[in-house]
């Protein structure tokens, strides 16, 4: 089964990075988080990927060009000719499709454009800015026995801010401090899609697939949800960079389900 990457955005609010980089090229732990999400994928045997790509997408293609390059150790050898030597090259069992799918497309608009790559078949996707602890395989088993077009995995977003009740004079009566439970469910990506899915977007580069189309899926019971209480986070700003970079550095990330090679 194939996996969708969405990694075509200019990722405007982590301009301090996105300015140099595609936001899925950003590094934590000195690999780009695309790499990351790749790496969970496979560790449940998905290893077939397609890329959606477009802001700076002549970097991610050089980036998987020179891959064996960043995870070898190698000699240039200058007195025989710039002879070059690679030793213990180890690269994952990969196959992967960069697509540049336009540079101001919209998330819609680029899945229909790698449908050709996709082909009659059911696929995964997600979102190239956000890493999880998800059960992949038993995502895809509860998405077999739903029998419905689209799964996406849910999380609940907490609150940021302590929780007032207010009354009617405009008075507080009570505080507290936030709590999951106050928070709401939100499509965190991580989805498994049957190939029926190209046929609810339509073939403008302007469509957001999470507007129209999963409102259409939604409307004729067509979208089912995987509730997920464990890990995830994206990686929209600088801040949250940080974060999931200290999780990598302290050996705490959750999302690290691989052993090292």
């Amino acid at each position: 089964m194939k996996v969708v990457l969405l990694a075509g955005g200019l990722g405007t609010r982590i301009a301090e990075e996105s300015d140099i980089r595609p936001k899925p090229m950003v590094e934590i732990g000195g690999m780009p988080i695309l790499w990351h999400i790749m790496k969970e994928y496979s560790y449940y045997g998905f290893n077939e990927f397609i890329i959606c790509a477009g802001y700076k997408q002549h970097m991610i293609k050089e980036w998987f060009a020179d891959y064996f390059l960043h995870t070898s150790d190698i000699t240039f050898d200058f007195t025989q000719g710039n002879k070059m030597i690679v030793h213990n090259q180890y690269t994952e069992p990969w196959k992967v499709t960069v697509v540049d799918t336009g540079l101001n497309t919209m998330t819609g608009g680029r899945i229909k454009r790698i449908q050709k790559y996709v082909g009659d078949e059911s696929f995964m996707m997600t979102y190239g800015d956000g890493v999880c602890d998800v059960n992949i395989r038993k995502l895809l088993e509860f998405h077999k026995q739903a029998h419905k077009i689209v799964t996406l995995t849910a999380i609940m977003q907490k609150q940021q801010k302590g929780i007032l009740d207010i009354g009617g004079d405009n008075a507080v009566h009570a505080f507290r401090e936030k709590a999951v439970n106050d928070g709401i469910p939100i499509n965190a990506g991580y989805m498994v899609l049957e190939p029926d899915v190209f046929d609810y977007i339509g073939n403008s580069d302007d469509v957001v697939f999470e507007h129209e189309p999963l409102e259409r899926l939604a409307t004729k019971g067509q979208l089912m949800s995987y509730k997920h209480a464990g890990f995830w986070q994206c990686m929209d700003t600088l801040r949250e960079k940080i974060i999931l970079e200290r999780l990598w550095q302290s050996n705490n990330a959750p999302w690290k389900v691989w052993k090292d090679k």
